[in-house]
């Protein structure tokens, strides 16, 4: 069971992405990221609002942390996926999201004095070396002109924005359980995104309800916002966090099988040269690091 769960969380995770790209011409961005999080608080309410009440003395008490947080994970990352998913493909952003956890490690190096060794130095080059593969879709003239897609650059930007709130994440209060941590996250989260998702309904950038459009809020609300949350937290009470985070290397995978399903999105030779670079990247600085730490720590 919990094998399967997490298969499922990370085939929502890649969903979202897909069905973000297929509904990008007829919802505006932001507009989608608050109605997406607006319609998973109104489900959730219920049941954590007691809770956020119970806890609100140990809320207040960290109440910087938990709103940069909540910035962080549920505005940032999320918004700045939809923004842009907008420009580039579907395929392109699940494979650049698989950087995270190199990310991650330079984060903690350079923020937290973690100790990197110089293989993992190395997975780090050759993981950034495949995303910029797929942000110059295998093309050097586009690295030399600096000519980026702008959608791939706000990719990079939530990539930038998950790992540190993963790295910030330890900060979180250990008496917070779980679930009010979440639902207090999302809480915030709508509150800030109400704003801009106004100004671009001001601005003229209105939503095209459909039964498509309906749908995919619908799904993004419950399978990758609600549902991902429940399934993952019982895989890594089963598993251990360890096993859990490495089925997020799956993303890229569904990503692309979705994006070509669904979207009828080309693969390129290039994708396949990024994703290898990525995934040997990952190997040298999380597993070849691990077993480096493993037997450090037994000598």
């Amino acid at each position: 069971m919990p094998y399967f769960l997490l298969t499922l969380t990370v085939l929502f995770w890649a969903g979202n992405f897909v069905t973000a790209r297929g509904i990008h011409a007829d919802f505006p961005p932001l507009t989608m990221s608050f109605m997406r999080w607006g319609l998973a608080l109104l489900i959730i309410l219920p049941f954590v609002l007691p809770r956020i009440l119970r806890k609100w003395p140990l809320i207040r008490q960290h109440l910087p942390i938990l709103i940069l947080l909540s910035v962080l994970s549920v505005v940032c990352f999320n918004s700045f996926i939809y923004l842009g998913v907008q420009t580039t493909q579907a395929t392109n952003a699940t494979l650049m999201q698989s950087a995270v956890p190199i990310i991650i490690l330079v984060f903690t190096s350079l923020f937290l004095g973690e100790t990197v060794v110089r293989r993992q130095w190395l997975g780090v080059i050759i993981s950034l070396t495949g995303v910029l593969m797929l942000v110059a879709k295998g093309d050097p003239e586009i690295l030399m002109t600096l000519s980026f897609n702008r959608g791939d650059l706000w990719i990079i930007a939530a990539v930038l924005s998950w790992s540190a709130y993963s790295v910030m994440l330890r900060l979180k209060p250990v008496e917070l359980d779980g679930f009010t941590f979440f639902g207090f996250t999302v809480v915030v989260g709508v509150v800030v995104l109400f704003p801009f998702m106004l100004w671009e309904y001001l601005a003229g950038a209105r939503p095209q309800w459909s039964p498509q459009t309906l749908s995919a809020i619908i799904y993004m609300a419950i399978c990758p916002s609600i549902l991902s949350y429940i399934f993952w937290n019982r895989g890594v009470a089963e598993l251990g966090p360890a096993k859990a985070g490495l089925f997020i290397h799956l993303m890229p995978l569904f990503g692309l099988i979705l994006s070509v399903i669904f979207l009828n999105e080309a693969v390129e030779p290039f994708h396949f040269i990024g994703m290898g670079l990525i995934f040997s990247g990952i190997y040298l600085a999380i597993f070849a690091g691990r077993s480096h730490n493993d037997k450090k720590s037994s000598a």
